[in-house]
């Protein structure tokens, strides 16, 4: 904690124009040099300051993965870019498509309370920061990361794993916890100072906001807005995954949009929850879609999925038809029967079709 870790405020109050390491290296004139995975959060944004008052010259890296893209509502929003320019480091910006799709259908180190991942995520991180620390010459790559403070990807095993598995066993310094790990490459060879680095674990981030206070930062929000640790969009992407062999990113973008229904094994039908997500729907409509919205009342655009051709178990495509137009209609403002209009792009057909019952509905509800 903070109060038990005098070095944390010595070194704030006391030694922050020290640019020397202990083998009197000057670390201004060497150009020590570090990437940093920066994702725009708390710790990763401390992490990188430490670096910047020690004298280190840090190339940052983003990583932009299909379910945590900077904006998902749940973590560090879009500050990583501001965070950067405020901490005058420079930002390379790199994103994890079909990739890391593929390696979410078979995890090596498999998922955590959700369909997360996170060794293997991390390890993929690892593995393009590396391509990253060799590509400027960089000595070594930092991280924010806390031990013990996410179960899955930040106790001591899972952090000798996702080192091992990028080949980075002994470049990765953790400034926030260095002093409860093994002395990295950086402060054995002396170009980092271990006085310095800090002794930070678990959960809470108190420690980590009062040394925001003390830097003067105006501290963000903790990053890790995945949303593969959400539980009901874990199902669906476990329904994706379950249905769809070769998901692609249009199909990962629609899983983040309205209501999920599941009309049958080939059929998936999603209902736009308002003005924003029915515009989404309809720009995420591709060949082979269908999208369905009420004639003269106020309602949904929805939009019906095929994964493995038309029809299934003896649901043809009528029968889906019908059972997508009547969920549409429950959704509508229609006090009764409505009209559903029906259209693949080309053709355009008209439905008659009775509201779904709420019971009838939960049942299909991902």
């Amino acid at each position: 904690m903070l109060g038990r870790d005098n070095k944390m405020s010595e070194y704030y109050n006391n030694n922050n124009n020290n640019s020397k390491s202990d083998n009197g290296k000057d670390k201004t004139t060497s150009k020590v040099r570090c990437v940093a995975l920066l994702s725009g959060g708390l710790d990763s944004t401390l992490a990188v300051k430490m670096m910047k008052d020690m004298g280190v010259e840090v190339k940052a890296l983003a990583i932009k993965t299909p379910f945590c893209d900077f904006d998902c509502g749940k973590g560090c929003g879009f500050r990583v870019k501001e965070v950067a320019d405020a901490l005058g480091v420079e930002l390379k910006t790199v994103y994890l498509g079909e990739e890391y799709i593929e390696m979410l259908k078979r995890p090596k180190y498999g998922y955590g309370s959700g369909m997360n991942p996170c060794i293997d995520c991390r390890a993929m991180m690892y593995k393009l920061a590396k391509e990253y620390m060799e590509e400027c010459s960089a000595d070594f790559i930092v991280t924010g990361e806390v031990l013990n403070q996410r179960p899955m990807s930040q106790n001591m095993r899972a952090l000798r794993i996702i080192e091992r598995e990028s080949n980075l066993e002994g470049k990765v310094l953790r400034p926030l916890s260095a002093k409860h790990l093994k002395p990295t490459e950086a402060e054995v060879k002396g170009l980092i100072r271990r006085d310095m680095l800090l002794g930070i674990k678990g959960r809470s981030r108190k420690v980590q906001m009062e040394l925001a206070r003390q830097l003067g930062l105006d501290a963000p929000n903790a990053a890790g807005g995945c949303l593969l640790t959400d539980k009901q969009f874990a199902r669906r992407v476990r329904d994706l995954l379950d249905h769809v062999s070769n998901p692609t990113l249009n199909d990962v973008e629609l899983l983040k949009v309205g209501r999920h229904f599941r009309l049958c094994k080939d059929a998936k039908l999603v209902v736009g929850r308002n003005k924003d997500e029915n515009e989404l729907i309809q720009a995420l409509m591709q060949e082979g879609d269908i999208m369905l919205e009420p004639k003269d009342v106020k309602g949904p655009k929805a939009l019906l999925r095929y994964n493995n051709g038309k029809g299934d178990e003896g649901e043809g495509e009528e029968e889906v038809l019908a059972l997508a137009a009547s969920i549409v209609c429950r959704y509508s403002d229609a006090d009764g029967p409505c009209i559903v209009v029906v259209s693949d792009g080309i053709t355009t057909k008209e439905i008659k079709s009775e509201p779904i019952a709420d019971a009838m509905l939960e049942s299909y509800r991902i």
